[in-house]
């Protein structure tokens, strides 16, 4: 009879300890359950602010770890020579030529819009799992540029007629002559003589995420972009101060939006 009390007993405080283990263990952080349920990453890019042009992308990650996120870019956008200034087309008398005349860029010569594809990952200065609110890392990326270059038409005046013209050098006077110049005309002149410059880019950026492992991706980011073509991008017409180079730098400033699943 006593060998079974203490049995019993024995059972019963076993019992307790277990109880009490599982009482007063620490809760796991709601984050780090989240970082094993969520494993890929959907984002889109908005490069709402770029001092040389626009950007818009698509990112598809795996998150590998609470520190790291490697992933694959595509986007697409369109690059600005730094001297393009859009303007209106003016008279001699200082009045809008036409009413209805386009604004265009005094000496542009062509037009860049690129294809971008990459592959980059993005490391994060602390761990997810004990951090609520703010999560700050940085983004690095690296991967090739499809550059497509179109010819800029503009609507010159001719005596009592206008001609759409690209620039060439039998045009040459008539071209930088602002006083010929009517505008633009139009972004779909010159589609069918788009002619391809192949080249790499590479882009770096400090990382601000809110709700680091949220279902939703709400993301800000500032950082650096440079494209570098294999040969030179003629944009402008080259005179006194305007010269074109075979690379564009970028300092821009992103929004990130998606979803974790």
């Amino acid at each position: 009879m006593k060998f079974r009390i203490l049995i019993l007993a024995a059972f019963f405080g076993l019992c307790g300890i277990v109880t009490g283990q599982t009482t007063f263990q620490p809760k796991q952080d709601s984050y780090e359950s989240k970082g094993i349920v969520y494993d890929r990453e959907i984002t889109f890019d908005l490069q709402f602010l770029q001092t040389n042009g626009w950007s818009l992308g698509f990112n598809k990650g795996k998150l590998k770890t609470y520190y790291l996120t490697p992933y694959y870019h595509f986007g697409i956008g369109a690059l600005k020579h730094i001297k393009e200034y859009r303007q209106q087309s003016f008279d001699n008398t200082g009045v809008s030529s036409i009413a209805d005349s386009q604004s265009y860029v005094f000496g542009k010569q062509n037009s860049l819009y690129v294809v971008r594809a990459g592959y980059g990952q993005k490391r994060y200065f602390s761990e997810k799992a004990k951090v609520r609110g703010l999560a700050v890392g940085v983004n690095y990326e690296l991967g090739p540029t499809l550059g497509l270059l179109k010819p800029y038409y503009l609507d010159l005046k001719y005596d009592d007629t206008f001609r759409s013209e690209k620039y060439s050098e039998e045009n040459h006077d008539v071209f930088l002559e602002r006083q010929r110049i009517e505008g633009s005309s139009g972004m779909l002149r010159g589609l069918s003589e788009i002619s391809i410059r192949p080249g790499i880019h590479a882009r770096s950026s400090v990382h601000f995420d809110w709700g680091a492992y949220d279902e939703f991706v709400k993301a800000v980011e500032a950082g650096f972009m440079i494209d570098v073509f294999f040969s030179n991008i003629d944009l402008m017409v080259e005179m006194e101060g305007v010269e074109n180079r075979p690379f564009f730098m970028n300092v821009f400033l992103n929004l990130q939006l998606g979803k974790r699943r």
